[in-house]
């Protein structure tokens, strides 16, 4: 019982000094850029070297790493994590901040992996939906409070400092991993069964989509901000007041649908991407009057977090008895939608049609739904007498 408690919680800070770090850094490009004598542009590769560091490298450690004890694995990638970080923090030239970036980047997808992993086995089977969420709301609650409280640290006291702190508190929570997590043994799955999952028709259903799904969502936020003073005619401190609602939204949609997918599972797939569909049609024609924009914010963002859950518990489904890959793989997926769906609304956004992001979002939702179709169990037909 105690471990079914703390156990989440612990993996839940420890995703929420990982989550910070991930998007921390765009809050901190001028003074970086300025420090180290490069553009803003420049500076702002980093995010795109970190992003690459765990789509390309978090499927390459997970393969290295499959067959020790996840226990270990996990401590080991936290004190990768905060040398990452310590590097960034002590980076005399852009060079060497890249170094250290990607250095953090490779211990993501995999820590989220193995997170994941240990959760789900020290919590009863009709509770994994409710695990998973609980894991998974250390994402939400960074870009709620991580995010912000390290800009204005770092706005205080140096760009450098939010990295150090996240080291300091990477080992922390290192410590605590190691005081409240069981001896997990190595899995004896091996490489080959590991791919031979990756590589099952249903696993590749719900990383496609996750992708696609996440495309969706990502088209409208990345340009939320400009929408909201651009067309709803709101202050800057009007819409961070916005973006913390949806932070808030977020952390509770992920955790009420851990609770329903550990419930009905098929039934909150559906239910997720028809809702994302119906609020992401409704964008164009609520964002113009503040009292609606505040409604329409509010629940993309409590149904953009109800994905993780519901896919990732549908993922394990199908993963069986060699998951650790598959669930890399669906990380990244998230990273790959969300660039998508950045890509495309940036292009709709060159065309003069912020208003309408909306629209061509609740298409992707929609794609996204009739593609997890083919992934949902169907009921089994009742027996014959």
């Amino acid at each position: 019982m105690r471990s079914s408690v703390l156990v989440p919680a612990v993996l839940m800070a420890s995703v929420f000094v990982v989550g910070t770090s991930e998007y921390l850094i765009a809050g901190l490009l001028p003074q970086m850029a300025a420090d180290l004598e490069v553009s803003v542009s420049t500076a702002g590769q980093a995010v795109t070297a970190y992003a690459l560091g765990v789509v390309i490298g978090g499927p390459l450690v997970t393969i290295a790493t499959v067959r020790l004890p996840r226990k270990g694995l996990a401590l080991g990638l936290l004190v990768l994590f905060a040398a990452g970080n310590a590097v960034c923090a002590v980076a005399g030239s852009y060079e060497v901040l890249i170094a250290g970036r990607v250095v953090a980047s490779l211990s993501h997808a995999a820590f989220l992996t193995v997170a994941l992993m240990m959760v789900t086995r020290v919590v009863a089977p009709d509770r994994a939906g409710s695990a998973i969420a609980a894991v998974a709301a250390g994402f939400s609650a960074a870009t709620l409070l991580g995010v912000p409280l390290g800009v204005l640290l770092g706005e205080g006291a140096g760009w450098r400092t939010p990295f150090a702190v996240l080291a300091a508190l990477a080992l922390t929570v290192a410590g605590a991993l190691a005081a409240a997590l069981p001896r997990q043994d190595a899995p004896a799955t091996s490489v080959r069964e590991e791919i031979a999952t990756v590589l099952g028709r249903r696993v590749l259903v719900v990383i496609a989509t996750t992708a696609v799904g996440l495309a969706a969502t990502s088209t409208v936020f990345t340009y939320l901000a400009p929408a909201l003073t651009g067309i709803t005619g709101l202050g800057p401190g009007a819409v961070s007041t916005l973006l913390l609602v949806y932070g808030a939204g977020s952390l509770a949609g992920g955790l009420v649908a851990g609770r329903l997918a550990d419930r009905s599972l098929a039934g909150t797939v559906r239910g997720t991407f028809i809702g994302l569909a119906v609020v992401l049609a409704a964008f164009p024609f609520a964002v113009p009057w503040a009292g609606t924009a505040v409604v329409v914010v509010l629940a993309l963002g409590v149904l953009t977090s109800a994905t993780t859950p519901a896919l990732q518990s549908l993922l394990l489904r199908h993963a069986g008895q060699a998951p650790m890959l598959a669930t890399s793989v669906n990380v990244c997926a998230f990273n790959i939608g969300i660039a998508a769906g950045s890509a495309l609304g940036g292009g709709l956004v060159a065309a003069d049609g912020l208003r309408w992001l909306g629209p061509a979002a609740a298409g992707l939702s929609l794609v996204a739904l009739a593609i997890s179709y083919a992934a949902i169990p169907r009921r089994p037909a009742p027996a014959s007498v």
